[in-house]
């Protein structure tokens, strides 16, 4: 039952991608490639006082890559740069380790199953280890990749 809700969540934010265009204004950006699927990602922050405005993120990919960086932009928007880098060690955590699954994580928890499947851990980490290269930087340097 549970699973099934999971799945339900990563397929609709697959299909339609929230906050899934470009930012003219963004003040950062990074690209991010997945060569083992293939997923292409550029990820627009737009951060003012070390805050995250608003976040965006445009590119093609499978569904768990498009579901994780349409629920990380849903996540990300009001927090600190020191939360936002919390919530990726989080995430990571979920996805790598024996970490209990907890609330603080959201509906970001819809991802605990892919720790079962290693291959696709880089597919849900692509987003968020682009953004942290956009929160580390403001112009787009080489793209990041889960190699």
């Amino acid at each position: 039952m549970v699973d099934d809700l999971y799945q339900e969540t990563i397929l609709d934010h697959s299909k339609r991608p929230r906050n899934c265009h470009p930012m003219p204004d963004a003040n950062r950006k990074a690209e991010g490639y997945n060569p083992l699927c293939g997923d292409e990602l550029k990820l627009f922050l737009k951060v003012e006082n070390d805050i995250v405005q608003d976040v965006s993120f445009m590119g093609s990919g499978c569904a768990i890559s498009t579901a994780s960086a349409s629920l990380m932009t849903e996540s990300l928007k009001g927090k600190t740069r020191e939360e936002a880098l919390k919530l990726l060690e989080r995430f990571h955590d979920l996805l790598t380790t024996d970490t209990p699954v907890t609330k603080e994580l959201g509906k970001l928890v819809v991802f605990c199953g892919v720790r079962d499947y290693p291959a696709r851990v880089k597919c849900a980490t692509l987003a968020w280890h682009t953004l942290k290269s956009a929160l580390n930087s403001v112009e787009i340097e080489e793209p990041v990749t889960t190699e």
